[in-house]
């Protein structure tokens, strides 16, 4: 698999919603290789989108048809500060992404220890067993590695935005909060974003 991660402000909500909408009738059809996508907003106007591809090229192509651009051109209307993140490594827990999920959250920063993350993600099934048990209302997760540096985006799936307040708010246990200390050693959450107006595409 083969991310690409654009973030930004929304600038024009109802442009922006309608045009999501627009690729998925018009452009999508034509988007070989594409997978799908988290896009979402978050009450301050910031919005992620997380488009998955089957490869790089099938990306690469998307970006290149000319009636993507004429789309891309109208996005930017409605949005500002965006920046796009290709992502060659692309890691996943609990299955990946759910288009089932009822909300979503995202978590940017940098990776701290590549070693410790690499073993980490070696031993992903560990993770799935302790957190899985902690956090039954995390239901899939998708790390993506920015090639650009050392940066990446994690997008969590949640059950629902109730499920995922109560039990955030409950003490884990011992196995799983040395797992997350792990995690957040070698994995530097530099900000959060809470994608209230969710589309899962």
């Amino acid at each position: 698999m083969f991310v690409q991660v654009i973030s930004g402000t929304v600038t024009d909500l109802e442009a922006f919603e309608r045009l999501g909408d627009r690729w998925e009738a018009e452009l999508r059809p034509g988007a070989t290789g594409f997978l799908g996508a988290t896009e979402g907003v978050t009450d301050d106007s910031r919005f992620v989108v997380m488009a998955r591809f089957d490869s790089p090229a099938a990306a690469a192509k998307n970006s290149g048809r000319p009636e993507q651009d004429v789309w891309w051109q109208e996005m930017e209307k409605a949005t500002d500060d965006v920046t796009v993140h290709d992502c060659s490594r692309v890691e996943t827990l609990f299955g990946g992404g759910k288009d089932d999920a009822g909300f979503v959250q995202v978590m940017q920063g940098h990776i701290e220890d590549a070693a410790k993350a690499d073993q980490m993600f070696a031993h992903a099934p560990d993770a799935e067993r302790v957190l899985g048990a902690a956090r039954p209302d995390v239901i899939g997760e998708v790390v993506a590695v920015h090639d650009d540096g050392n940066g990446y985006t994690d997008i969590v799936y949640f059950s629902s935005e109730a499920d995922a307040r109560a039990n955030e708010k409950k003490k884990m246990p011992a196995e799983a909060q040395a797992m997350m200390q792990e995690f957040e050693s070698a994995l530097v959450v530099d900000e959060f974003l809470d994608l209230t107006r969710l589309h899962l595409r």
